[in-house]
């Protein structure tokens, strides 16, 4: 019976096992199937997805070109605009440099055309001397226009760089490397020493303190912006607020602020004609000294002051000082002496104006 029972089981498994391995296949195709489907769908979400964010990348890259083009040409008419309108305010910058240059030309010629044709000149970026001949008919000398482009080119030295010291005109030039020189204030001698008449200013200092104008006496220098300045000073404020860097002291003032002033009777015979060396300035602050040759100090010779005084006028100077003459006066141009000094000889004198190249 038993056995009859094993037969029949297992003849039943080997009946339905074909089924049931059918059925076994379907279940398992079914959910690999189901699987894929499922798949299928989310990877098609996804391309779906990565196919839309490409064209958004595109559509971004593709606004991207168009701005960077729109900026470049923005950048490139800005740029032409900006070139124009440099070239533009460059022309109108020239343009008005030549304009406002165009009055201090027209002044310049028109002292250049007083004073007749240069016939030695010196030009730098710091300076310009034209050096001229003097012939009024009864005294003869030289004039010297300068114009002080930088304000470091002139200054005031001391004889021997030494209070007391003194040393010729020429002397100091050579020290100094200097391209022009002229004699500058008066002197006294004491103890063998060659002293600075009266008040005195070296390197924005008083060399021996401040002295009130007195008598016929005036100062005369530069400040420190680079301009002449001068007159009769009766308290040192009064000096300081001119900020002078340097000068010296002598008589007597000739022009102020183009007016002629009155000469003392003294200094009208006492000597009648002399040798002279005379600092003056022009509107424009360029200076003009004249430097007249005679051939004593002795009244024979020269030029008197009221005949230098109209000179000046007449060359429209507006500002003019007497500066030491007799055998004081002084001029030296490119290592040269210039004037013909009445002593036969260069006099040592203890204040020197300096000009450099």
């Amino acid at each position: 019976m038993n056995l009859q029972v094993k037969q029949v089981n297992r003849f039943f498994l080997l009946a339905t096992a074909p089924f049931l391995g059918l059925l076994l296949t379907l279940w398992i195709s079914s959910a690999s199937l189901s699987w894929n489907v499922k798949n299928s769908s989310l990877e098609q979400k996804h391309d779906a997805a990565i196919v839309e964010q490409t064209q958004a990348i595109s559509a971004g890259l593709s606004q991207a070109e168009q701005t960077a083009k729109y900026t470049v040409t923005t950048i490139k008419k800005t740029a032409n605009l900006y070139t124009q309108t440099t070239r533009t305010m460059n022309a109108i910058v020239s343009t008005a440099k030549v304009q406002a240059a165009r009055p201090e030309t027209i002044y310049n010629k028109r002292i250049v055309s007083r004073l007749g044709v240069p016939f030695q000149t010196v030009q730098s970026d710091r300076i310009r001397i034209e050096l001229y001949k003097l012939n009024s008919g009864t005294y003869k000398g030289y004039a010297m226009k300068v114009k002080l482009k930088d304000k470091s080119a002139m200054k005031m030295v001391l004889g021997k760089d030494t209070l007391g010291g003194s040393e010729t005109t020429l002397h100091a030039v050579s020290r100094y490397g200097a391209v022009a020189g002229i004699n500058a204030g008066g002197f006294a001698d004491a103890g063998g020493k060659r002293y600075p008449l009266s008040t005195t200013v070296l390197n924005g200092k008083y060399l021996t303190g401040f002295e009130p104008s007195f008598k016929d006496l005036f100062f005369v220098g530069m400040s420190t912006s680079g301009k002449l300045i001068g007159g009769k000073f009766y308290s040192q404020q009064q000096l300081d607020k001119l900020q002078p860097l340097f000068g010296a002291s002598f008589v007597p003032v000739l022009l102020q602020n183009g007016v002629k002033t009155t000469i003392p009777d003294k200094w009208k015979i006492s000597p009648y004609r002399a040798p002279r060396t005379v600092i003056g300035s022009y509107k424009d602050d360029q200076l003009l000294i004249l430097v007249v040759d005679g051939y004593d100090e002795n009244g024979n010779s020269g030029a008197t002051l009221e005949e230098i005084q109209n000179k000046l006028f007449n060359l429209g100077v507006k500002n003019a000082y007497n500066l030491d003459g007799g055998g004081s006066s002084s001029l030296i141009f490119n290592g040269q002496i210039i004037n013909h000094p009445s002593d036969k000889a260069l006099r040592p004198v203890p204040t020197h104006f300096l000009f450099f190249k």
